[in-house]
């Protein structure tokens, strides 16, 4: 049996993020920064809340029914949420002695 040993850190060949897309992240992951908007076609709008101007909102997602909004909008959290968890490198999930 041959086994084969190879060292690769791939946490740090992957472009990190900075200090304002982290910052973009923690504001995104606050569900106070976001809207569902109905748009003059009927579809609604998720939209979430500029960090510097708060008079300005990014479209993120449309979506037919307040409810699809809504979902679109947690997941989005959910996802963004992920992210942070991960800025300082991967989570053991498991050692062996």
């Amino acid at each position: 049996m041959t086994f084969l040993y190879t060292r690769t850190n791939t946490w740090t060949s992957a472009p990190q993020p900075n200090e304002d897309t982290i910052k973009l992240w923690k504001h995104i992951t606050t569900k106070s920064n976001w809207r569902v908007v109905q748009l003059p076609n009927g579809f609604l709008q998720t939209e979430y809340k500029d960090i510097d101007n708060e008079e300005l909102w990014h479209d993120v997602t449309r979506r037919e029914t307040i409810d699809g909004a809504e979902k679109a909008i947690d997941a989005s959290i959910e996802h963004y949420a992920k992210k942070l968890e991960f800025i300082n490198g991967p989570k053991v999930v498991k050692t062996f002695k």
